[in-house]
């Protein structure tokens, strides 16, 4: 185990964590929200250091990430554990998991991770994903912060559930985020996921504030997140508080977990598709198959920048610095 950053010792032992808005205030031997964390005789110790329960090599578009580094690979490590309680979870087998009690961890220290990373064709860095990698802070930290010395990549598929001291620490390392905006009320944030919605908004506004380049996901769930009128306001949310050109993926919905309401329909993500493209610049969406609506346009001449047919990615419409060849335009593509 490794001491974990972000903690206030207390007294009889007990300490408060300050990594997520849950702030934890735990006793001896009890062990946060997060599953992954625990009060060990007054120190909060992290079980998730110098391990990965996942690691494999995927495309960048796979996080997803349509604008930064396009058609290339990346490496991505993840842990157990997660400090919402989606539902609906994706991946709910290792992050609805205590650290605990899960017996597929490989040890592994941050510099085999660099290495791997930097022998994998075709590879821009390390993906910090599969579950919630605010979890495993310390270690993702030290990875990053490893990766950026040997000219590494590094990119965070995170709920946005963190609070601001953390963040701050992270961002100068990290190159790219995705953050899952899984709703735009907090009725549904406190119902399913037992989360809150502002400390996600705010994540994201400091996130657009800095350097680091930034992506959202939005799954669209029947019945739970699909009212359009709520959808607008967010989309609005997005371009004015974010930036019109912020892509945002919206993505079709299949029964997991505790959820068996049925599959999105593909009518209703291209309606909520046509209103985001009234306010948003590059919408896209995901798991479905659709060459028109993955694909890269250009927001000046509508020439195609990058065709996706699944995986298969050609980007013979932008130059080196990311812009259109056509009429030069920034499309916020990093190549």
């Amino acid at each position: 185990m490794h001491e974990a950053q972000f903690y206030t010792k207390l007294e009889n032992n007990k300490v408060l964590c300050k990594l997520c808005p849950w702030d934890c205030k735990l006793e001896t031997g009890q062990t946060g929200v997060c599953k992954v964390r625990t009060n060990v005789n007054g120190k909060l110790l992290t079980s998730v250091y110098n391990k990965v329960a996942v690691l494999g090599t995927d495309p960048i578009e796979k996080k997803p990430m349509y604008h930064f580094y396009p058609g290339r690979n990346i490496l991505s490590i993840g842990e157990v554990g997660c400090n919402l309680h989606c539902s609906f979870c994706q991946n709910h087998r290792i992050s609805q998991c205590y650290a605990n009690e899960f017996a597929g961890f490989n040890n592994i220290s941050s510099e085999k991770i660099v290495n791997e990373a930097l022998k994998t064709w075709n590879n821009i860095g390390i993906a910090y994903t599969y579950n919630e990698p605010i979890t495993f802070y310390e270690f993702m930290l030290d990875n990053a912060k490893l990766a950026h010395l040997n000219g590494l990549k590094n990119v965070v598929v995170s709920n946005g559930y963190i609070n601001r001291e953390p963040l701050k620490k992270l961002l100068p390392f990290i190159d790219a985020f995705n953050i899952d905006l899984k709703a735009f009320t907090n009725e549904f944030y406190i119902k399913q996921t037992k989360g809150k919605l502002e400390p996600v908004l705010n994540t994201l506004k400091t996130i657009a504030k800095g350097n680091a380049h930034l992506e959202i996901t939005n799954l669209i769930i029947p019945n739970l997140n699909d009212d359009e009128r709520e959808f607008e306001k967010m989309v609005v949310w997005i371009s004015s508080e974010l930036g019109e050109q912020t892509p945002l993926h919206l993505s079709r919905y299949f029964p997991q977990h505790k959820m068996n309401q049925p599959p999105t329909s593909i009518n209703k993500l291209e309606i909520l598709y046509d209103i985001a493209k009234q306010y948003l610049k590059h919408v896209y969406l995901g798991n479905v198959s659709d060459t028109k609506r993955t694909s890269t346009y250009c927001i000046n001449c509508g020439e195609l920048l990058i065709i996706r047919d699944k995986y298969k990615i050609e980007t013979n419409g932008v130059d080196e610095s990311g812009s259109c060849i056509n009429c030069q335009t920034n499309n916020n593509i990093f190549l």
